[in-house]
């Protein structure tokens, strides 16, 4: 589910690398839709026309696991942690009846991005620690046509993910019982989606059609000075923005200046195998295990410098994935961006968690439409949240 031409264009010429080594099950590349994968992999499994490899997050495996194709991967992860040495944060999200089920290929966090020519011209010289902090800065950096901030608030997995990451910071990324049924309806939620609410002020007043591609290409067009996002902004941001690279300038996720901690959302995207025929799925284990060696690792993660963060130790020094020109221009960012995610965390595995009805949660949106019902409907904020507590509860009732 990584569409961008240059992603993909990558990837194909690691899988052409890879087919010449004349495999007995050659590589071929199917490219999806986060949008539509939900319902595209229950009619392919249904129809028994899965893929051997399905890429994935925490979340959505637990929507797959459920329909019956996912093998557990427990034999080839720990062959591969004992070789490249997992960071914890890896393998953790999908580790549940003393089995895992999906290998780990990369990690994702987000950060503030903002345009420190932009910010000077409002007079801000320092980076937004705190919510006021960014509130302020929000705000100063707005007239003239240009917004402040960008965010996104349509009906998206990309306004889930930044309104988690403020959940993250105001200490309410855990939002359910101990027994895994939803609690949503709390005080630090609701106060995490009014600061959203305020927040949206000084975004596009178009943003509730926005998912990732608008808030990033506002903030290269110099229509926005400030936008949340993952480590994609770093490889186009001088051709597109036409600015040096010094312009661009990363800080961690606001937290409430009382009672914050560090936080964002944190993914560790992994490969399941769906394959029913035993060769088929060693074949698949064997090319996800070629992939992260450290000589292949660094043009795996490259596709999109930055965005792709490496979960292994020896990956993390891989020569393949350093050496690249946006590593090493903006290394100061990548290493706050491996900093940060020493922080992340993730719904419904927050803690050791692993809440199995998070992907019915996650695949209707709902942190988004809670986003939705304040941004577009103007309900307040408090009750958008009861709604979305409601929400939740019919996701996983149903």
């Amino acid at each position: 589910m990584e569409q961008p031409p240059n992603r993909v264009e990558a990837w194909q010429a690691l899988i052409d690398r890879y087919n010449e080594t004349d495999p007995e099950f050659p590589v071929e590349q199917q490219v999806q839709d986060w949008n539509q994968i939900y319902t595209k992999i229950a009619g392919a499994v249904q129809s028994n026309t899965q893929p051997d490899i399905l890429f994935t997050i925490p979340d959505f495996t637990t929507y797959v696991r459920p329909l019956g194709k996912v093998r557990p991967v427990t034999d080839v992860v720990e062959e591969l942690d004992g070789e490249h040495r997992y960071i914890e944060a890896a393998t953790a999200p999908y580790t549940d009846e003393d089995e895992v089920w999906a290998v780990p290929m990369y990690g994702m966090v987000q950060m503030l991005w903002y345009r420190e020519d932009l910010l000077a011209e409002a007079g801000i010289t320092e980076a937004p620690e705190t919510w006021e902090d960014l509130l302020a800065a929000a705000e100063a950096a707005t007239g003239d046509g240009r917004s402040g901030i960008a965010l996104p608030a349509g009906k998206n997995l990309a306004t889930d993910q930044v309104i988690y990451s403020f959940m993250l910071t105001n200490g309410a990324g855990d939002f359910f019982t101990e027994d895994g049924q939803p609690d949503f309806d709390r005080p630090e939620v609701v106060e995490t989606f009014e600061f959203y609410d305020r927040l949206m002020e000084f975004s596009p007043p178009d943003s509730a059609n926005y998912s990732w591609g608008e808030p990033q290409a506002a903030f290269n067009s110099g229509a926005a000075a400030m936008a949340i996002e993952k480590g994609q902004y770093l490889m186009p941001f001088e051709e597109e923005s036409g600015r040096p690279a010094e312009d661009l300038g990363c800080a961690p996720i606001p937290q409430p200046a009382d009672g914050g901690q560090p936080g964002s959302i944190y993914y560790s995207n992994a490969a399941m195998v769906l394959s029913e025929d035993d060769a088929r799925a060693e074949a698949a284990e064997d090319f996800l295990a070629w992939l992260l060696q450290p000589e292949n690792y660094g043009e795996f993660l490259n596709a999109e410098p930055g965005l792709f963060l490496p979960l292994t130790e020896d990956g993390v020094e891989a020569e393949s994935w350093t050496s690249h020109e946006v590593i090493t221009t903006y290394r100061d960012c990548v290493d706050q961006m491996l900093e940060q995610s020493r922080s992340g965390a993730l719904f419904g595995f927050v803690g050791g968690q692993y809440v199995d009805e998070i992907g019915n949660i996650s695949g209707q949106n709902v942190l988004a439409q809670v986003i939705q019902q304040i941004a577009v409907e103007g309900r307040d904020p408090a009750e958008a949240v009861a709604a979305g507590q409601q929400m939740m509860l019919d996701a996983v009732q149903g």
